[in-house]
């Protein structure tokens, strides 16, 4: 609008434009207010972008991997703290020097051979490497389930180990079905872990398993049993103190504070 009032364009080529000018400067004051507000509104905005601006560049791939990220930290935390703590595993100390007895009697060394640790993988050590702990021997179709949850129990409170194989002597069943039958036996052990032996040769049971005939419950063997005996019906454990000498070992065990004695004896 020119200045003498006329709504034509003026001299210049500008187009109208309808603009009061106030009498009094007062009436600008929510102008003025509305102005500034929306000035921090964008400034807020402004520095929102800034901070969002490493995440919002590749959209939403970064927000999500920090977010699995935070969970998975989180989540190790809580397992760490909380989690289930596996038991401690006694040293190994050395060979007894000088045994009292001869190899595969009370008082003196597991014989010189061999064995299989059941797992994923079989896993030869030596059987002098079975200490300080209980090797139960347990004839095919033992129903023993009680005596395998006592020795793991008490071996497990002790700190010890606790080993569980089978007497193949006289089972004419596959392999395959040996090792079934020993896992459904080492479930019995919920308070502990039976740690599961393969003994091919037989070398555990033939020393320490004793004869059918002169088996008696809790009795002590005192040597190896005779090498055409018929394999024994009940189960065996043989007690390894921890510098490798056999304390001892009892047919048909029972549960009970006897057999938890020689069980702390060894620790």
């Amino acid at each position: 609008m020119r200045p003498d009032g006329d709504p034509e364009p003026d001299d210049y080529g500008l187009p109208p434009v309808d603009v009061v000018v106030p009498d009094d400067a007062r009436e600008l004051d929510r102008d003025v207010i509305a102005y500034h507000r929306e000035e921090r509104q964008r400034r807020r905005r402004e520095r929102i972008r800034r901070l969002t601006r490493p995440f919002t560049r590749y959209g939403l791939v970064v927000p999500i991997i920090a977010g699995a990220l935070l969970v998975a930290l989180a989540s190790g935390v809580l397992m760490t703290v909380f989690g289930p703590r596996p038991a401690p595993r006694p040293s190994t100390p050395m060979l007894a020097p000088h045994p009292t007895a001869a190899v595969g009697r009370i008082g003196g060394y597991l014989p010189d051979a061999k064995v299989a640790l059941i797992g994923r993988e079989r896993v030869q050590i030596p059987l002098r490497d079975l200490r300080p702990g209980v090797i139960l021997i347990a004839p095919p179709e033992c129903r023993c389930e009680a005596l395998v949850a006592e020795l793991a129990a008490r071996t497990q409170e002790f700190e010890l180990r606790f080993w569980l194989t089978v007497d193949r002597r006289a089972d004419k069943s596959r392999p395959e079905e040996a090792v079934r039958r020993l896992r459904q036996l080492a479930g019995a052990a919920h308070h502990g872990t039976a740690v599961l032996l393969e003994d091919t040769g037989n070398v555990l049971a033939g020393t320490y398993a004793p004869p059918v005939a002169s088996a008696s419950p809790t009795a002590t063997a005192s040597g190896a049993a005779p090498a055409s005996a018929a394999p024994s019906a009940v189960p065996t454990a043989v007690f390894v103190a921890p510098d490798g000498v056999v304390s001892a070992v009892l047919y048909s065990p029972q549960p009970g504070a006897d057999l938890t004695e020689k069980i702390k004896a060894l620790a």
